[in-house]
């Protein structure tokens, strides 16, 4: 067990019995669907963040605990939404829920878990909190549409691609911190703080997440999806705005065109290596993970602070 599961080892156990108790259902098939969502549980790191941010800026409390498990709520519902639209077929190495139970079920168990995250702050009056979510999710769509606009004729520029991931993907966690130190003392400045906090641990993951798909190891996606996807990672982008006009057109014709061909995906990505395209994100993802680190070094040194360092340090380093 690493340090950061350590000194919340206490307060995640009690978080996973009333995540489990938050999505529980009258209806048996909606109750049989959410008892396989919860054995499938991932890393759970954003209701580790709500944690520890919490217990860095005052104490765990129950408002915490709802907090956690909103956002966990919220995460799982766009995860399901999410196989949907790309019409994936498992997720975390299982079956997704749309491969199980068909997309009309999948659509309406996310639904349901997204009701599910605004009754348990509602009937709790966590309005702030609720209020610092919801806005996470409205920014995750647009960020997701944003993505999907710009995708079509793959220009995009470095400047876009940071409001893409600062919406799509950091901004869940940005609310996770947030809310999870306004949860401890009803501060809006350390809750400012600690969404700033929680945006730079956002972003620095995402980038590291792009740069999976350049590497060989076994990440759970196959090396070169994003390419046959046709996204645009912060590799490519930097690529194609650094190399001759002859080259980019020979790129961007590669992943329009030849994306499904193994060949064509592999020069793509030995063009984006050997432009310097991973060093660049790498400096990048890394100037994001000192952000980060930048805003704990504002509090003591406790166990908090320390555990939440090497969480940061954990989304850079990761092999997964």
């Amino acid at each position: 067990m690493n340090s950061h599961q350590k000194v919340i080892a206490h307060e995640m156990k009690i978080f996973e019995e009333k995540f489990k108790d938050s999505m529980k259902s009258n209806t048996p098939l909606l109750d049989r669907i959410m008892r396989y969502i919860v054995k499938r549980k991932g890393k759970q790191l954003r209701p580790m963040f709500v944690l520890l941010t919490a217990k860095l800026a005052g104490n765990v409390n129950d408002s915490t605990y709802r907090a956690a498990s909103l956002v966990e709520l919220l995460h799982t519902a766009t995860l399901v939404h999410d196989d949907v639209v790309d019409e994936s077929m498992e997720r975390r190495g299982l079956f997704s829920i749309n491969a199980l139970w068909k997309n009309k079920v999948a659509v309406l168990v996310g639904d349901y878990l997204l009701s599910k995250g605004l009754l348990l702050s509602l009937d709790n009056n966590d309005f702030r909190i609720l209020q610092i979510l919801s806005e996470a999710v409205r920014r995750m769509s647009e960020g997701e549409l944003l993505q999907i606009e710009k995708a079509r004729n793959l220009n995009l520029k470095e400047d876009i691609y940071f409001e893409i991931i600062r919406n799509k993907t950091a901004s869940l966690l940005a609310s996770a911190c947030a809310a999870g130190a306004y949860s401890a003392t009803g501060d809006e400045q350390q809750a400012q703080k600690m969404g700033s906090f929680g945006e730079s641990v956002g972003i620095a993951f995402q980038i590291k997440d792009d740069l999976f798909d350049y590497g060989t190891a076994d990440v759970g996606k196959p090396t070169g999806n994003d390419i046959k996807e046709k996204k645009l990672t912060l590799p490519l982008i930097y690529t194609l705005n650094k190399v001759d006009s002859s080259t980019r057109r020979k790129l961007i014709y590669s992943v329009k065109n030849g994306n499904n061909d193994k060949q064509v995906v592999r020069q793509v990505i030995d063009t984006v290596i050997q432009s310097g395209g991973i060093a660049y994100a790498e400096q990048k993802m890394m100037e994001y993970r000192d952000k980060a680190i930048a805003i704990l070094n504002e509090f003591p040194n406790n166990e908090e602070k320390a555990a939440l360092e090497e969480l940061v340090r954990f989304t850079t380093d990761r092999k997964f």
